[in-house]
């Protein structure tokens, strides 16, 4: 009889301090009908082609999945900030978004630069971060627990793709390699020499600034050189007069410009000027198709059904578009696995082993415990200085973290 009315005694207790204390803490930014994601781009200012149809393309995505019933019944619900491409408007963005609007988690960045001030800020509030348009590999190496990026490509699997498309396509042995002398360029540069070793071929750098507005230098070494294949890898204005400068010169090996030049072939050959220019050019890619190609036409055509206004106007849809697609599926596929119950630890959890075929990047975004860049893959186009033409097949970086 004693024992039964201790126990009954201590039920009465437990139960009441229960009672007192509440329920249990829900997850920040999560409530039973909804989840509050913060997102930041460039929405203003010079890159706000890396930012503005980005960020569209992804809050219409997150419509969709909320038409038709949300994640385990829950809405997603957006939080946008202006990061203008700026370090420290992108870090005000993100502090904005974790200590005032509470959010369960982060989805955001243009700007490879400017993504890595977060870093330690993510990495001591412990929220989960995916990546839109930035390869941000300063953020992703080492790899952090609570960041995810490269959804388009990283810097070093850039420099890796582009060295395996010159030597198993165009069958170079001796490579000429442009680059930027700054963290951007030391990430591509490094994976481009470790795919070059792998394969067996020469690789020729030259480093510039991003500044620079004369380029006979550089093209002077590289013909110099006389290398089978040019190789740039620089921002879209450096690659403008190099390609013009090649062509002054007499330089008719084939010429392979990096993504980051190539956001709009339009402007690319209006700054060269001379269509001959583009005899023997191609370009790099990161998405399953070119521009509005078949693969990508439901991409466009989603587009167009949200914003009928903005994809009348020239210039929209911009080539990042769909990039603001791929990181909200995947976003959405790891809330679908971590479960109802969820937290930001089942959350990045869930992220760590994915492997997902999105159709929008030209390889599957995959991520594990050791490894928080998503793509490797890259695709390559024929460009006549009007048209990009796809050739066959995608080309991927063999480089991985800590390789030498």
């Amino acid at each position: 009889m004693k024992k039964t009315s201790f126990l009954r005694l201590f039920a009465a207790v437990a139960c009441a301090s229960a009672l007192a204390a509440g329920p249990a803490r829900a997850e920040t930014g999560v409530t039973d009908t909804t989840i509050k994601i913060g997102m930041f781009g460039p929405l203003s200012g010079n890159a706000v082609a890396y930012g503005f149809d980005v960020i569209n393309a992804a809050k219409m995505y997150f419509d969709k999945v909320n038409k038709d019933g949300g994640v385990h019944g829950r809405k997603i619900e957006l939080v946008i900030e202006d990061d203008r491409c700026n370090a420290n408007d992108l870090l005000a963005a993100v502090k904005k978004l974790v200590e005032q609007d509470k959010v369960f988690a982060l989805n955001g960045g243009g700007c490879s630069s400017a993504i890595v001030a977060a870093r330690e800020y993510v990495d001591r509030a412990k929220v989960p971060l995916v990546m839109q348009a930035a390869s941000g590999d300063g953020a992703l190496y080492p790899p952090s627990r609570y960041i995810f990026g490269a959804l388009s490509i990283s810097q070093y699997a850039e420099g890796g793709s582009i060295v395996e498309f010159a030597t198993k396509h165009l069958n170079a042995r001796k490579i000429g390699y442009i680059n930027h002398d700054d963290a951007f360029g030391a990430w591509n540069v490094e994976a481009a020499r470790f795919q070059a070793k792998k394969n067996g071929v020469e690789l020729n750098v030259q480093s510039i600034n991003p500044g620079i507005t004369d380029v006979t230098a550089p093209m002077l070494k590289i013909r110099a050189a006389n290398p089978d294949v040019l190789l740039i890898l620089t921002y879209d204005r450096p690659a403008s007069l190099l390609v013009k400068k090649a062509h002054e010169m007499g330089f008719n090996k084939p010429i392979v410009i990096g993504v980051n030049a190539t956001a709009d072939t339009k402007q690319l050959a209006q700054n060269v000027g001379n269509k001959d220019a583009f005899k023997n050019v191609y370009t790099q890619g990161l998405l399953a198709d070119v521009p509005g190609g078949p693969k990508l036409k439901w991409a466009y055509d989603m587009y167009k059904s949200y914003y009928p206004e903005l994809a009348a106007k020239p210039g929209h849809p911009t080539t990042y578009m769909p990039e603001g697609i791929t990181p909200a599926m995947v976003i959405v596929n790891a809330l679908k696995v971590a479960g109802r119950d969820l937290t930001r630890e089942k959350f990045v959890d869930a992220l760590e082993h994915t492997n997902l075929d999105t159709g929008i990047t030209a390889g599957p975004i995959v991520y594990t415990p050791t490894d928080r860049a998503g793509q490797k893959s890259a695709i390559y186009m024929k460009f006549d200085g009007e048209t990009e033409t796809r050739l066959p097949g995608s080309y991927a970086s063999d480089w991985i973290y800590g390789a030498k």
